[in-house]
């Protein structure tokens, strides 16, 4: 929703109503993931989607309804004969969407905090409404809703605001946000016999690059364009220039393990080792290692990573720790050239955030359909 903050602002600011449809599930080929949203204006603006465009109107028609009742509910949209070209997915996809008749205070307070660098990450959970959808994509009548309840809002640091009304349930719910915001992703999950969703609102995620040779040119550039904050840190003053790397957020001189504390490295971060020398490499994957950075890589031949691997085993640093070493870094993309080693790479990174497996769309798709 952060990017709709502008708009929300805008129609706030004209003194004008709206409400949001949020979805809130997914099965098959959805258009758009869990936490898309749509906003809905009593003037007839709209902005945002929920399908790019296959069920959109009737999502409006909805917001409205639950403007009148007072109540959210949710909605399953999914395809059968009569319907696909109506209301339905045309891409055969099933989604679940939660209308409500306003935006609540806490994800707007979260989209704003994030968007504005402060706090860290957050998370907004809503109970859902007790007639919502099964967690499976079978056909389902819409009730009759229910009134909106303040969502909980759980910060980064493990705080939350507001509770599910039992320490156990609210331990439960801080394990699955925290997961979620460290993943960038929202999900629909069980809490205490609920229905849970939660809206992640995740910090700008950050690449944090050892080594400020050719290939981290590009990957800076590439990192930036997919909304990462980007750090590059090496020893050599001559390389870490801001003539080289014009795009990187910010350019430190120094050794990575001694600077890990002065950019705060941490568990939200991905870090990417290119220096090929060892006395820069092996300081800055125990660094990251001992931090719990969720992405650690770096470079080097299958030689290199077991002389690598057993230097690190005999300075203390544990076979658990050295397993979630990325190495070789990157994808398999059958590159050689520089801009295409740091898109294998970013698609490696990627590909860890967003819980995806790096193997061809087409493959799974044909596995799904088996």
């Amino acid at each position: 929703m952060r990017e709709l903050l502008d708009t929300l602002d805008a129609w706030t600011d004209e003194g004008i109503w709206f409400g949001r449809a949020v979805v809130i599930r997914t099965f098959g080929s959805a258009p758009r993931p869990e936490g898309a949203v749509l906003l809905a204006a009593a003037d007839g603006r709209i902005a945002g989607s929920v399908s790019g465009g296959c069920v959109e109107g009737a999502a409006v028609e909805e917001i409205l309804a639950a403007r009148r009742l007072g109540h959210e509910r949710v909605i399953r949209y999914g395809i059968s004969d009569e319907q696909a070209w109506d209301v339905g997915l045309a891409c055969g996809g099933t989604i679940d969407v939660l209308i409500s008749p306003g935006v609540p205070a806490g994800a707007i307070a979260a989209a704003r905090a994030v968007a504005g660098g402060s706090g860290g990450g957050r998370a907004v959970a809503t109970v859902l409404p007790g007639d919502a959808p099964p967690p499976t994509a079978v056909a389902h009548q819409p009730g009759p809703g229910a009134a909106p309840r303040e969502p909980v809002v759980v910060h980064e640091d493990g705080h939350l605001d507001g509770s599910l009304g039992d320490p156990a349930a609210d331990a439960a719910l801080t394990a699955f946000a925290l997961d979620l915001i460290v993943h960038g992703m929202s999900r629909t999950v069980e809490v205490a016999g609920h229905q849970v969703f939660i809206e992640s609102y995740p910090a700008r995620p950050r690449l944090v690059i050892v080594g400020a040779v050719e290939v981290a040119r590009t990957l800076v550039r590439l990192a930036r364009d997919l909304g990462y904050e980007t750090v590059v840190i090496d020893g050599r003053a001559a390389f870490a220039t801001s003539a080289r790397f014009p795009d990187a957020d910010r350019l430190i001189v120094g050794w990575p393990d001694e600077v890990a504390d002065e950019i705060g490295l941490g568990p939200a971060d991905a870090v990417a080792i290119l220096t090929h020398d060892v006395k820069f490499d092996e300081p800055a994957i125990r660094a990251a290692l001992a931090r719990g950075c969720r992405y650690v890589g770096a470079v080097g031949s299958r030689r290199t990573q077991a002389d690598r691997r057993a230097r690190l085993l005999e300075a203390g640093v544990t076979a658990g720790e050295l397993d979630r070493l990325r190495g070789p870094v990157g994808l398999d993309l059958g590159g050689r050239l520089p801009p295409e080693t740091a898109l294998a790479i970013l698609a490696e990174v990627v590909a860890e955030r967003r819980g995806g497996s790096g193997r061809p769309l087409r493959d799974i798709a044909r596995e799904r359909e088996a």
